[in-house]
């Protein structure tokens, strides 16, 4: 059996191969990002931005062909925060870095700690999809914060989750006309993930939502106890 015919399973070796890569790359963005001028930041936020956003379309126009309910709705939070991530590159606003850092940091991040991905393992086109999407949205995350000194605040904070709890409102509601599930909020994924510690349905979503709030907060509070 060949490697585009096995299967990935988390924390074999392509996994820990792409968490390298993770870990190499954010580290050099960061040194790139405290280096640069405004011109070249802009440069490299714009080609950057740009390869989001084509391996975002790219994925999009692959869910419809053909295009089903369960999978070509861009209704999973994966798809708002990989839109904010790419335009964040591009733009460096700050409302863009704000869901970027607080989507990115959290709930990308947390994709790459429990990958939900069942396709065939490196190099098929899935995988590669999956891991870029969610490495490309953490490393705008970092590189904007870390590297070019954008910080969030309180209304950040704020403004993410108003934007969050409005994407959940409508997606449980949209799931629950259509029989679907996107983002997980009405029924827990089929492979293992950290919401199989969170008990059931709806407990996990309530359980979620009070743990990214916190979460949230601490990400937040260390900037503007600095800033003031």
């Amino acid at each position: 059996m060949n490697a585009a015919q096995r299967q990935f399973t988390a924390y074999g070796p392509s996994y820990w191969s792409a968490i390298a890569v993770f870990v190499i790359v954010a580290v050099v963005l960061v040194w790139l990002g405290r280096r640069q001028t405004e011109r070249q930041a802009r440069v490299l936020g714009r080609v950057l931005g740009g390869v989001t956003a084509a391996i975002y379309v790219a994925m999009l126009v692959y869910t419809w062909i053909p295009p089903t309910l369960q999978r070509s709705v861009p209704l999973r939070l994966t798809d708002l925060a990989t839109v904010a991530g790419a335009y964040a590159f591009w733009s460096q606003r700050q409302w863009a870095f704000e869901l970027t850092y607080y989507w990115g940091l959290t709930l990308s991040a947390q994709a790459l700690i429990s990958p939900v991905l069942k396709s065939p393992d490196f190099p098929h086109h899935e995988f590669l999809a999956f891991w870029s999407i969610h490495l490309l949205v953490v490393w705008a995350a970092i590189y904007l914060c870390w590297g070019r000194g954008m910080r969030p605040t309180w209304r950040s904070y704020r403004f993410a989750v108003v934007v969050t709890a409005t994407w959940a409102a409508v997606t449980m509601a949209f799931n629950g006309i259509a029989g679907t599930n996107y983002g997980f909020l009405n029924a827990k994924p089929a492979t293992a993930s950290l919401l199989d510690v969170m008990g059931p349905w709806p407990v996990y979503v309530l359980t979620a939502s009070a743990l990214v709030l916190v979460v949230w907060a601490l990400m937040t509070w260390p900037w503007e106890s600095r800033r003031q």
